[in-house]
């Protein structure tokens, strides 16, 4: 299992090498920092702008294989992901706004996860009752709703939620109290009172796909004969769905986890903007539409490549723990 897992991970590896790379080159060639630069107040000449950015290891006139060669042996070297155009470090930003989003999308992902196998469960195993169609045409209706909306709508909520309660039950912005309140416990609480709302709007956007997934697979192992033949020795129906069925339907499940893990990240672009979260999915989205920061850019890449491998992971792991073929293999 452990060369399997360590395999695995080798293979991630270069997958994100390749693709920060490439999103390197398609940074560098496509985003121009010095457009920027030029639109401040007082008018900068152009020569002051190419000094800056040289300064910051930005030069414009270099090629595009000598910045990545520089950019990259700083990385590699010193874990050093290069400065942005007005001369901050990406360093200093990137690491708190990775904690904030991986904190976030891990979480979301967990919660997903549980919820949607759990209701394809419940839904399959009351095929075409009442129960199944409530919650299939629920799941259908929120995959129709773009996300935004969903977003806003959960904030509404929300705000509905503190208006009929008289006080602040959740924070429908922001990430902390501006004065957090003092003692550990009490800033944990306004933490999690912050941390509520994104939650469960990533959460509702990325269950769905879980729930309908869950549910067709398990339909199809239902009446498999091994199932049958499991009814006969003894097993309740519910038992040779849990011993039997649900083994062999999870596996496309749990592949798919790989897969939702970057759906959800993209989805904290939005979300962060909505909710006022200073996390790295903002911070990705003003780095291309605003500064037209380069190594911002790609660190956001990167880190989107690592939230891909954690749930590959995941993935595995589960794969192998319902399928003894992996663990044999």
């Amino acid at each position: 299992m452990i060369k399997y897992i360590l395999r695995r991970l080798a293979n991630y590896v270069v997958m994100i090498f390749v693709a920060t790379s490439i999103a390197y080159f398609a940074a560098v060639n496509f985003m121009r920092p010095e457009n920027r630069l030029l639109e401040r107040t007082p008018r900068p000449t152009f020569e002051q702008v190419k000094a800056q950015l040289r300064a910051n290891g930005l030069d414009p006139e270099l090629s595009a294989t000598q910045r990545y060669l520089d950019w990259l042996k700083g990385v590699v070297l010193h874990f050093d992901w290069g400065m942005g155009p007005d001369g901050s470090r990406i360093n200093d930003e990137f690491f708190m706004r990775a904690l904030i989003s991986g904190r976030l999308v891990l979480l979301a992902t967990l919660l997903s996860i549980v919820l949607g196998i759990s209701l394809g469960v419940f839904a399959a195993s009351r095929q075409y009752k009442l129960s199944d169609r409530v919650v299939t045409t629920l799941s259908y209706i929120i995959s129709c709703i773009p996300a935004p909306v969903t977003y806003l709508m959960v904030q509404m909520t929300g705000i509905g939620l503190n208006e009929r309660s008289g006080g602040t039950v959740v924070y429908v912005t922001g990430m902390r109290s501006p004065i957090p309140p003092e003692g550990t416990g009490a800033h944990m609480v306004d933490e999690l009172q912050h941390l509520i709302l994104p939650t469960i709007a990533l959460t509702i956007v990325g269950y769905v796909s879980y729930q309908m997934l869950q549910r067709t697979l398990l339909l199809d192992n239902i009446n498999a004969d091994y199932v049958r033949t499991a009814r006969a020795k003894g097993l309740t129906k519910s038992q040779a769905v849990r011993k039997h069925a649900l083994r062999t339907s999870f596996i496309p499940v749990a592949q798919s986890i790989a897969f939702q893990i970057p759906l959800i990240f993209t989805g904290t672009f939005i979300i962060e903007t909505v909710f006022a979260w200073q996390g790295l999915g903002r911070y990705t989205l003003d780095a291309i539409t605003m500064t037209q920061s380069v190594n911002a850019a790609v660190a956001g890449v990167a880190f989107g490549g690592v939230m891909f491998a954690i749930g590959a992971i995941l993935a595995d792991l589960s794969v192998a723990v319902v399928d003894p073929r992996v663990r044999v293999s």
